[in-house]
């Protein structure tokens, strides 16, 4: 028995424990061994994207972080997801400066102005989470608000639930916080690799037509949402160059401009900046029992205000809002009218807007007029 368990998953391990062939020397804009910077001047005059660079030094690698609104007042903590970076929140951010918010928007390690590890195997969802939580810490940010929307949610919910004394409020979207235990989390992150093996490489088009059938198919479904991220964790490991513009574009509903499309690509010159993006999806089993454990351990008992408020179209997290409506003690549950993952991009400045009211203890609703002007 033992040898046809072995063998079935030998394929697995092989692929699993594959890496890159050494290299002599230094690339061009290669900072240290193994880790790229992406060159200022191509952040220069960006669409909508007028707000000033902060950075910390963090476990050797530089992070990026927008620091925007009154110091003295409580800030709220947005993290993005795959594959954007702090420019995703360019509408969110002016709604809530405006309402008297401190606004603090980092990017991740291997995303924006963040420095990029080249090899996908340097990265760690535990790494993500430690980066973040340092940074938060050294801030000494209190009584904070967390958003997270994607895998902003998976490293900061984490975040949260390590240091929650931190932070008051909690505003989750199109988001999740994957989490098993005992032989069903190692199951779950076997099976996860297995996956991505088993469709091999998988071509763009091919992800925009799963994503076309699970937009498709009438009401939404979890099942055809996990088969449309099964396609995505495939094209994002084997995909040589990402296609970023493509894929929040299709995902999120938009029509991005030209000066959009060239900002959210500008932190790649080439594919080997993308590393990060790359190897995201496939890490997100690699914490199941830890994450679990804070289920249990915090959120489960969570006494604090939590909205939840995914996008009326979504399918790629739609299975994981359940966990939120079911295991946080009573959140308060909203729908995001006519929005599909990138809120952000989709209803930004409503968005905003609730979230403020929603930490002024004002009542929410679901957002049914997108086109109302904040």
């Amino acid at each position: 028995m033992k040898l046809l368990v072995c063998l079935f998953f030998l394929p697995l391990v092989i692929f699993s424990c594959s890496k890159e062939e050494k290299r002599e020397g230094l690339l061009e804009n290669e900072i240290s061994p193994g880790i790229l910077r992406t060159p200022d001047e191509r952040f220069v005059d960006l669409e909508n994207y007028p707000y000033e660079a902060n950075y910390m030094m963090i476990d050797g690698l530089r992070i990026h972080y927008l620091d925007e609104g009154p110091k003295d007042a409580d800030p709220i903590f947005l993290l993005h997801g795959e594959p954007t970076w702090s420019y995703l929140f360019r509408k969110m951010i002016p709604v809530l400066v405006n309402e008297g918010h401190r606004v603090i928007v980092p990017d991740c390690v291997g995303f924006g102005k963040s420095d990029k590890y080249i090899s996908k195997y340097d990265y760690s969802y535990k790494h993500h989470v430690d980066v973040m939580k340092e940074l938060i810490q050294r801030l000494d940010l209190q009584n904070a608000t967390f958003f997270g929307q994607d895998w902003g949610g998976l490293v900061g919910l984490r975040v949260v639930a390590e240091i929650p004394d931190r932070f008051g409020n909690i505003v989750v979207s199109n988001t999740g916080f994957a989490a098993a235990e005992g032989i069903g989390a190692w199951f779950l992150e076997t099976i996860t690799k297995l996956v991505v093996w088993w469709n091999g490489p998988v071509t763009f088009e091919e992800l925009s037509a799963a994503a076309d059938e699970a937009l498709s198919a009438g009401e939404p479904s979890a099942s055809t949402g996990i088969s449309m991220f099964r396609k995505w964790m495939a094209y994002s490991y084997y995909a040589e160059n990402m296609n970023i513009t493509g894929i929040i574009e299709k995902f999120g509903g938009v029509d991005l401009t030209e000066g959009e499309e060239y900002a959210y690509e500008a932190p790649y010159p080439t594919g080997l900046y993308k590393s990060g993006a790359h190897v995201w999806p496939y890490l997100i089993p690699t914490q199941l029992p830890e994450n679990e454990k804070l289920w249990k351990e915090v959120y489960e008992k969570w006494d604090k205000p939590f909205l939840v408020a995914f996008g009326e179209n979504e399918r790629i997290t739609l299975r994981m809002k359940d966990d939120f409506v079911n295991r946080i003690p009573n959140p308060t549950v909203i729908t995001l009218g006519g929005a599909g993952h990138f809120v952000q991009e989709e209803v930004g400045p409503e968005l905003a807007k609730i979230i403020s009211e929603f930490i002024k203890g004002n009542p929410v609703s679901d957002l049914i007029n997108t086109n109302e002007n904040y």
